[in-house]
């Protein structure tokens, strides 16, 4: 992002609308989070009772059927209980072998250590659902709001999406260490010599680039204050060279 120094042609105004990529990563989050609402809505009304229903069978498998058969083998009445299991549907044992639960889950297509979820966890399911979806409408309101907004760029000021008047004049310092990663600029300035110092943003990611960027070029060709840019960070080989450089000296 080079900023070229220069005036809007005959005086026009830079108009920076909102871009399109920021509607699209606004709309993607929005639609995101109210999949995640959706998927946590679904779980605390049928996912987890489905599960819970499947955990059941387990338990009623181990309880009439194991301890059903120890019972009945204790009191001499395993015909008894065969016919009642097999009445319901359950396995009965084979030459004396009793049915085990990893066999009857296999056949019947069940999870070996099925998960029971506890009230509280299927209540939690409900209140993260809202929370997404409070989460996607919140994305929407803004997405709304700053559907109009503009930044507008002057020979001698630029006017931020708040509405708030910066002149160049008035500008003291400039923080460009955000720029190259996150296309954002903060303008520090006073209305006023005796005004308190605000700050207004040139944010290139969500108005358009090539207007901001002019914007900030103009800015800068009449700047005499304080530029704050990013530091490069010199290489592990440089200051190794240049410790063996002072070794040798």
């Amino acid at each position: 992002m080079d900023e070229k120094p220069g005036n809007p042609p005959d005086g026009e105004e830079i108009v920076c609308r909102v871009t399109s990529w920021y509607f699209r990563r606004m709309g993607m989050m929005a639609l995101m989070l109210a999949v995640f609402a959706a998927l946590f809505f679904y779980d605390g009304k049928w996912g987890y009772p489905a599960k819970n229903e499947k955990a059941s069978i387990k338990d009623r498998f181990e309880e009439e059927v194991l301890k059903g058969y120890d019972r009945a083998k204790k009191t001499d009445s395993l015909d008894q209980w065969r016919a009642e299991m097999k009445s319901k549907n359950w396995p009965v044992d084979v030459d004396g072998v009793p049915p085990t639960w990893l066999s009857y889950a296999a056949e019947h297509r069940l999870d070996e250590k099925p998960k029971k979820y506890s009230d509280r966890e299927i209540e939690e399911q409900f209140w993260w659902g809202g929370g997404m979806m409070a989460a996607a409408l919140v994305v929407i309101v803004l997405l709304l709001m700053n559907r109009n907004k503009v930044t507008r760029g002057l020979v001698d000021r630029f006017i931020a999406p708040n509405g708030a008047e910066v002149r160049f004049a008035d500008v003291f310092k400039v923080d460009k260490r955000k720029w190259q990663n996150k296309g954002l600029a903060a303008i520090y300035y006073r209305a006023s010599p005796d005004a308190p110092a605000r700050k207004a943003c040139l944010d290139c990611m969500k108005y358009d680039e090539k207007g901001v960027e002019q914007i900030l070029a103009n800015l800068l060709s009449r700047f005499s204050g304080e530029l704050v840019e990013k530091v490069e960070e010199p290489d592990e080989d440089d200051d190794q060279q240049t410790v063996g450089e002072d070794a040798k000296t």
